[in-house]
């Protein structure tokens, strides 16, 4: 696209296609001139190709791209200013050392610090005029005298080239003015002393105006320079305001950072003016570089890029061809650095003076959680008037009551509870579903009891509190003795001999939270400390007194959060009195009861919304699902407002479609969407309103700025349906109608809750973009004040070049007619060009004027711009003097680099402020960008190396070499500088072109198939990067199959794409590009409702535009490219007015009144004139709006994102190789690509990492211990994701003191000693386990032997009882049968063993089964009759079995009573060890028993 029109655009000078195309380029991203070469590609290409092209560019790169810099520098500079605070100061005010603050209360009623100067030398004056001079009331009489001097020389204007000026009326009135503010400045230096006069800054400035305008007076003098002195007097009306002062000093108070950025601006533009004027000077036909003040204007031109473009152009086409690309780059150089630096160190340097000290910050944050925590008890004034009427509480009466006296009535709420408490018990017993009925009815009666719980405990909150505190108290202390033995054992020298590692930064912080922990409580501490130095003392005591003061804060919060929550019971308790007292109260219109049927009906209907989120039962975590993004997208607003939007949105494409050729009123087909809207949006707030009021209601339609918007859309929509009018003059109430309902569109902002965050955070900073634009109409007042003075009537010149005088300027000339400036006609002899004969006029520029305040305010705010002060610094150099070329050069620096970038810097200012990091600290914005970036953070979607060294394996290596990546990127650009070339089919270079993309094509084939092999098919589709080179590369094949069977222009149109999508597949190979990548990424993701909200309202202004400037006749930028007349039309050109391109001349084409026009005041659409108050207001609006605020907000939100990627080595908590580290292990761990491992990986994983995230199991075994278990208690022992133990290690790698707000803190803080108590815990009992375990050991070892001897002795004694029936016999049948009944009861005798233990039972328990097949010596059993007292031997067990047969179990080991009783003992500490173990045995190993 760029080779056909080039050589037409730039046919002065030959460059190559790909310089011209990179020059070019930069010129339309500058926003200079890139209209007219889209509309010139227009005429050669088709118009959406142009549009697309150019608008993409203009988008990327002039509002991103840009941007990144204005990022970079204000980064940069926070950096440096750390540095270089030393040099600079603080930020805070310092008064003398003399003075003193005094408390003074203020216009609000407050109270503020004010210096007092106890030191002041006293004047002469008597006391009453001292006291009368330091009254209040003297200073607002003479602010008011200035205000009155303000208006009085605002309402000057020109009167007439034959009018006196030397004595009228203003001239009297300045007089006076001077005389009496002189008499002000006398009368202070006689009551302070001339020395204490002149010790203030603005008594000194006052002087100075004093002396200037006592000048001024002077008749020679007056309408001269010193005009500056008299109009300067408006800057003493700041200190009306004690916000506007406040905000003044806020930036231009510490002088010193903006004082020496403007001094560095003044030095780099004199020092590039003067080796422009050495280089270009002597260049024929080249006048802007002849003289230094030339020079210096034109490279001031170029700083402000106001026909930067033309200043080049001129000198390119005047050197030639040899030097043209030599001095293109010197002026793109200059111009990168003078744009893109130098006015973003003027932003940082704003953004730095609005930033508060690093000390001040967390006293704010405790400040404003107070002022949130504070919030209004009272209900709304619209809910509020309902007590202003008597209570009527609703009454019931008891009918079916038997009573000998009459019943009162009750009220009805009161009885409605135990008719609701009996309908819910009967229901419940009705239905017998316990899964459903039961559960229903638990609920409500659990959730009454819990309301009950949750009052009792506020009640004894504090009581808790209280003995919370000290047994943490306690615990603490004694955890900080064994800290601090383990800390003097190591400082000892216990691990000397091992070599020095460098400890992780998990491991650094762990020990920074149990020191802090250690020193909470002094008076521990100080036993501790014994025989320390005195620094050493001293230490621990400031690092106690700290620790103290924090642990006051966290009591502030909680206070902080208990009075908020008081203040919503409040509010609650509010609501429901009068609900109760109150039986119009919540219903709507007055009419619909509370719980009315057809209420609730609308209720759901309006409610209704898609809801896919899929809770565990168990955990009660939320499941993520495959298409959750689009489910959540679904789930945005309700099913009603879906409805409406699309509604809305259709009848904005109707809108499109009107022009006024088309009209809605003459055209059916677009009548049908506009009653289709009305239709729906009365169906729609009747709904609304029936379910939740309009106005008098808790949950009103009307309640907020959404509201009145939303009804005033659909009362102007309805009018307009139900008037339809057929005649619509211009300037008239129609017109005015149609220009309302052009607001359509907002409605959007209404329906979509992100849009209403994006106005909130419009209009959130209304206060300070109010600060910024009072300050620059301050600015623009002094110098319009001082141009009327000046400059007034003296603009004006006759149309003819010829003649100077205004007496002259009479009759008619001929003009000749330019067709294009560089077409040269050829003449000839006495042949004269074309032309006309005009009259001739004496006028002012058609643009703009000083002959009034009003024309000179309007044309400063368009120089303001930056559009259109060439022209009027040339018109006041040739017409009123060169040296008057200093006034708008001065307007335009201030303007420019104070002005518009104090604007960028509120904004940005405004919007952090509105994201909550306007009160961060530097480690508290650290933490918050780290927070972001590892939401961002994906696992890696690599597949691991295949196990064996097969053909996979090796291809896996190949792939994954450093070498085998950086060949591809090689591959990548080398295709890339293919395109350098105009690719034309009918050029014989193309084909060769082609040939290679085709080899390189297949290049990337192979590379794709070789990572398909290596990774598996799934493997490599995981990879989100791997589709898109699979999508590249596709496409790419096809292109080649096309290419080979077509060979026309779009196969080699297509052949570019492909290679342009290849490149961008470069940016993901390297860090930095990728940083850069993903900031403008993530900016354009977080603005896209910044940018849906800046195209409503385009599309607002576009179909506004249709309506007033549709027909309005074609000027100097009004033309076929550039108009009015269809709603599409409208929106290139505003868009073209957003970049600021020329956007004055279009908003005075579109002021152009008769007679240089065709009026008609039957209908608007058969006028070509404008309208001048509409199109003022119109233009104005639009710009501010748009290019002041929604622009910058655009670079608010690049500076946000752009502090996520953008960290150093010194600052950065975790660096981009920990998260690489981490998600290399994260890799290894989850081998199924699932994003989730079970809870007990998370201790392999933890053990594998390295480096800054290791944990050293030698030294910090219980940090360890911490992590698994937080994991484990977070998700319930189920799955955790990547996100999970990343944000865990992220907690556990910062210092939380540090980095975490208020509230966050305390959070964290109490899971940190919940967790802590819980591993304690854990650790004892595994500690009691082990040991019990040893026990049991020996305890085993010594029962064996003792088992021995007792088998022994057991055989001994049976032969010594029972001689003659003992025999040696081999095993019956039946001891057998005995044998098998006594071990199929393993469970009884087992219980037995442990609830009553003999040892009868300890025998059997012991015996070896390994006898069983051995000879054994058998008692014969005894049939004895029943007795209730059985014989027993003295050394023997007896057990009576059924059927009366004795059995003889065990004998013990000795015959000694004593030794019996001590083995009975023995015996039951056994026993109730194994009760204590018998739960630790059955559990299996612990998770933290490592």
């Amino acid at each position: 696209m760029r080779g056909h029109s080039k050589k037409r655009i730039r046919g002065s000078y030959s460059v190559a296609c790909w310089g011209t195309s990179i020059f070019t380029v930069y010129e339309a991203a500058s926003q200079e001139g890139w209209v007219f070469l889209m509309y010139r590609a227009i005429d050669s290409f088709p118009r959406w190709r142009s549009y697309f092209y150019f608008i993409t560019l203009i988008f990327f790169l002039a509002w991103l791209v840009k941007n990144v810099f204005i990022a970079v520098i204000i980064e940069t500079f926070a950096e440096i200013r750390v540095q270089f605070q030393q040099m600079w100061g603080s930020r805070s005010s310092t008064t003398s050392t003399a003075t003193t603050q005094m408390f003074h209360e203020d216009a609000a009623g407050g109270w503020q610090l004010v210096a007092v100067d106890v030191n002041k030398p006293q004047g002469r004056a008597p006391a009453c005029l001292q006291k009368m001079m330091r009254s209040s009331v003297f200073h607002m009489f003479i602010l008011s005298m200035v205000a009155v001097d303000v208006i009085v020389a605002a309402s000057n204007y020109y009167k007439g080239e034959n009018f006196k000026r030397q004595y009228d009326e203003f001239y009297l009135a300045e007089v006076a003015f001077t005389v009496l503010f002189d008499l002000e400045a006398l009368l202070k230096i006689w009551c302070l002393g001339f020395t204490g006069y002149i010790s203030s800054s603005l008594h000194k400035f006052e002087l100075l105006l004093v002396i200037g305008t006592t000048l001024h007076i002077y008749p020679d003098l007056y309408h001269s320079q010193f005009t500056y002195f008299q109009v300067l007097r408006v800057v003493r009306l700041i200190k009306i305001s004690p916000a506007l002062e406040d905000f003044v000093y806020k930036i231009f108070g510490p002088g010193k950072k903006l004082g020496s950025l403007v001094v560095f601006t003044a030095s780099l533009l004199i020092v590039m003016s003067a080796i422009s004027l050495q280089m270009f000077c002597f260049v024929e036909e080249l006048d802007r570089f002849t003289t230094f003040p030339r020079a210096f204007m034109s490279m001031f031109q170029i700083l402000t890029q106001e026909g930067w473009v033309d200043v080049m152009d001129q000198t390119l086409n005047a050197v030639g061809h040899m030097w043209a690309p030599v001095v293109a780059i010197y002026f793109i150089l200059y111009h990168l650095f003078a744009t893109l630096i130098l006015l973003s160190l003027f932003v940082a340097v704003i953004l730095d003076n609005l930033e508060l000290d690093e000390d001040l910050k967390k006293l704010k944050q405790l400040k404003q959680s107070e002022a949130n925590a504070d919030t209004k008890e009272k209900l709304p004034l619209r809910l509020r008037i309902f007590e202003k009427f008597p209570n009527r509480p609703q009454m019931v009466k008891i009918s079916k009551l038997p009573s000998d006296f009459t019943v009162p009535k009750i009220r009805e709420s009161f009885m409605k509870q135990f008719i609701d408490r009996q309908q819910q018990d009967t229901s419940c017993l009705l239905r017998r579903l316990p899964s459903a009925s039961s559960s229903s009815c638990d609920h409500s009666k659990r959730s009454a009891i819990e309301e009950n719980k949750y009052i009792d405990q506020k009640l004894r909150k504090s009581v808790f509190s209280i003995r919370a505190r000290n047994l943490l108290e306690k615990e603490t202390a004694i955890n900080k003795i064994l800290r601090a033995c383990t800390r003097q054992r190591m400082l000892s020298g216990s691990f000397e001999g091992q070599p020095a590692k460098e400890r992780s930064i998990l491991s650094v912080q762990h020990h920074i939270r149990q020191e802090r922990r250690s020193l909470r409580h002094g008076s521990n501490s100080q036993r501790i400390s014994r025989g320390k130095s005195l620094e050493t003392l001293t230490q621990d005591h400031s690092n106690t007194v700290r620790y103290r003061n924090a642990q006051r804060e966290d009591s502030e919060i909680k206070m902080i959060q208990e009075k908020k929550e008081q203040a919503e019971m409040k509010r609650k308790v509010q609501e429901e009195e009068l609900r109760e007292n109150h039986p119009y109260f919540d219903k709507p219109l007055f009419i619909v009861g509370r719980e009315h049927r057809f209420r609730n009906f609308c209720r759901v209907v309006v409610r209704a919304r898609f809801n896919a989120s899929k809770t565990d039962p168990v955990t009660g975590a939320v499941k993520n699902t495959k298409y959750h993004q689009l489910y959540d997208l679904l789930g945005l607003v309700t099913y009603l407002d879906w409805v409406m939007i699309i509604v809305t949105i259709c009848s904005c494409i109707s809108m499109m479609f009107e022009s006024p050729f088309r009209r809605v009123m003459h055209a059916p087909t677009l009548q049908i969407a506009e009653y289709v809207f009305v239709i729906f949006m009365s169906i729609e707030l009747n709904l609304k309103i029936m379910a939740d009021g309009l106005f008098f209601t808790p949950t009103a339609v009307i309640r907020d700025f959404g509201g009145v918007m939303d009804i005033f859309i659909y009362l102007v929509s309805l009018i307009f349906l139900c008037w339809m009018p057929q005649n619509v003059p211009a300037k008239s109430g129609a017109q005015l109608l149609m220009v309302l309902r052009c607001l359509r569109p907002l409605r959007i902002f209404k329906l979509v809750p992100q849009m209403r965050k994006v106005v909130r955070e419009l209009f959130s900073g209304f206060k300070e973009i109010f600060l910024v634009s009072i300050l620059l109409l301050t600015l623009m007042l002094v110098f319009a004040s001082f141009g009327v003075q000046l400059f007034a009537g003296k603009l004006a010149k006759c149309n003819d070049p010829h003649i100077i005088s205004r007496e002259d300027c009479h009759g008619i000339f001929r003009i000749n007619v330019s067709v294009s400036k560089n077409l040269n006609l050829k003449l000839r002899p006495g042949e004269k060009k074309p032309g006309f004969w005009v009259p001739r006029v004496w006028a002012n520029p058609r643009n703009f004027n000083f002959d009034n305040v009003g024309n000179a305010m309007l044309a400063l705010f368009e120089v303001l711009s930056l559009k259109g002060w060439v022209e009027v610094r040339d018109v006041i150099i040739h017409r009123v003097g060169p040296i008057h070329g200093i006034y708008i050069h001065v307007f335009v620096f201030l303007g420019c680099m104070i002005g518009l970038t104090l604007f960028v810097g509120v904004v940005i200012a405004n919007f952090n402020e509105n994201k909550g990091t306007a009160l961060l600290t530097v480690d508290q914005r650290r933490w918050e960008d780290l927070k972001s970036r590892l939401k961002i953070a994906q696992p890696l979607h690599l597949p691991p190396r295949p196990d064996n060294d097969g053909f996979r394996a090796k291809m896996y290596d190949i792939t994954q070499h450093p070498f085998f990546k950086r060949t591809i990127a090689v591959l990548v650009l080398a295709q890339s500088v293919l395109l350098s070339v105009k690719w034309d089919a009918a050029d014989p270079v193309t084909v060769p072109l082609a040939t290679m993309s085709v080899v390189f094509t297949f290049i990337f084939v192979l590379e794709v198939t070789m990572k398909i092999i290596a990774m598996s098919p799934s493997g490599f589709w995981q990879s989100r990067r791997n589709r898109y080179d699979l999508l590249v590369t596709s496409l790419g094949v096809i292109w080649v199959i096309l290419h080979f069977a077509l060979l026309n222009a779009y196969t080699y149109m297509m052949g570019a794409c492909v290679i342009v999508f290849r490149f961008f597949s470069i940016c993901g190979k390297h860090v930095t590009l990728k940083m850069l990548l993903l900031t403008v990424v993530v900016s354009m993701y977080k603005s896209f409702f910044i940018i849906v909200g800046m195209f409503l309202l385009l599309l607002c202004y576009a179909f506004a535009g249709v309506v007033l400037f549709g027909t309005v006749k074609y000027g100097e930028n009004i033309n076929r490219h550039a108009n009015f007349s269809s709603a599409g039309k409208a929106i290139t050109v505003l868009f073209r007015i957003v970049t600021g391109e020329d956007w004055n001349k279009i908003m005075h084409d579109c002021m152009v009144q008769p007679p240089f026009c065709t009026p008609d005041n039957s209908t608007y659409w058969k006028t070509d004139c404008g309208n001048y108050a509409g199109a003022l207001m119109y233009f104005c609006s639009f710009y501010v709006i748009i290019a002041y605020i929604m622009l910058n907000l655009l670079v608010a939100i690049i500076v946000e994102n752009f502090s996520l990627f953008y960290s150093t080595e010194e600052d950065q908590l975790l660096s981009y190789n920990d998260l690489r580290h981490f998600q290399i292990i994260w890799n290894m761990v989850d081998d199924k690509r699932e994003g989730v491992i079970p809870t007990f990986r998370v201790k392999f994983l933890l053990r594998l990492l390295r480096g800054r995230l290791e944990v050293d199991l030698d030294k910090d075994k219980l940090l360890f211990k911490h992590m698994c278990y937080e994991m484990e208690r977070l998700h319930n022992g189920g799955d955790v994701t990547f996100h999970d133990v990343l944000s865990m290690l992220s907690y556990r790698s910062v210092d939380i003191r540090k980095s975490l707000q208020l509230e966050e803190l305390l959070a964290r803080e109490q899971l940190e000693y919940t967790i802590e108590e819980e591993v304690a815990k854990q650790t004892i009992r595994m500690w009691l386990k082990k040991c019990l375990k040893r026990i049991r050991a020996k305890q085993q070892q010594s029962c064996s032997i003792i088992h021995s001897l007792r088998e022994s002795q057991q055989q001994e004694l049976s032969r010594f009882l029972n001689p003659p029936s003992i025999e040696t016999t081999q095993p019956s049948e039946d001891m057998n049968a005995i044998n098998q009944d006594n071990s199929a009861q393993p469970e009884t005798s087992s219980q037995q063993q442990l609830l009553s233990p003999t040892l009868s039972d300890r025998g059997g328990y012991r015996q070896d089964s390994a006898d069983a097949g051995k000879p054994q010596w058998k008692i014969r059993p005894r049939c004895l009759p029943s007795s209730p007292k059985p014989r027993s031997h003295p050394g023997s067990s007896v057990n009576l079995r059924s059927g009366g047969c004795l059995t003889v179990k065990s004998v013990g080991c000795k015959m000694n009573p004593m030794s019996d009783a001590a083995s009975c003992g023995s015996e039951v500490k056994k026993w109730w060890t194994r009760q204590l173990t018998v739960e630790s045995d059955e559990s299996g190993e612990d998770l933290l028993d490592i």
